[in-house]
């Protein structure tokens, strides 16, 4: 599985990030910023995989479920590395 898809030359990581970034202008933190990397992750990925071909079973249905998730964990995880990164100690 691999998560550099791109959709008209952006690749659906940063999207997800970059509204993850919109949230948190909103007022989002913490776990709830989790929460929502995860569920644009899913949507944005599921949306992704019926773009590709509208699943016809449970099989193609629950890949393209996962595939979302991924994409959210993998989001929000690269958004902590980041952040940790830029500032060490804070975790």
């Amino acid at each position: 599985m691999s998560f550099d898809q791109i959709v008209n030359g952006v690749p659906l990581i940063f999207v997800v990030m970059g509204l993850v970034e919109l949230a948190k202008v909103f007022g989002a933190s913490g776990k709830l910023l989790t929460g929502i990397s995860v569920g644009i992750g899913l949507a944005l990925g599921m949306l992704y995989q019926i773009s590709l071909g509208v699943p016809v079973d449970f099989a193609g249905w629950f890949g393209a479920a996962v595939y979302g998730l991924a994409l959210g964990i993998t989001a929000s995880g690269v958004y902590s590395a980041i952040r940790n990164a830029a500032n060490p100690g804070q975790g």
